[in-house]
């Protein structure tokens, strides 16, 4: 019996790892695109903020890459 429950896990890793990275990829993609659409917003509105805005932009850039390595790094522990 626990060779079965062993296999079993074995041949659902890679599903695992498919799926943390997978969601954790579609997560950040759809944060950088919010914080894209905001940004091109406030500079359409007011282009001289443009040098403001940039900043604070690929700040929180960074931080929603970041959920993209945590997700990488889980798909590599599994």
């Amino acid at each position: 019996m626990e060779n079965t429950a062993v296999t079993t896990a074995v041949n659902l890793a890679p599903l695992a790892k498919a799926l943390a990275i997978g969601l954790g990829s579609i997560g950040t993609g759809l944060g950088i695109g919010m914080i894209g659409r905001g940004a091109m917003e406030a500079i359409g509105r007011n282009p001289e903020a443009s040098g403001k805005v940039l900043v604070p932009m690929l700040i929180v850039a960074a931080f929603a890459e970041a959920i993209a390595i945590y997700a990488l790094v889980v798909a590599f522990s599994i």
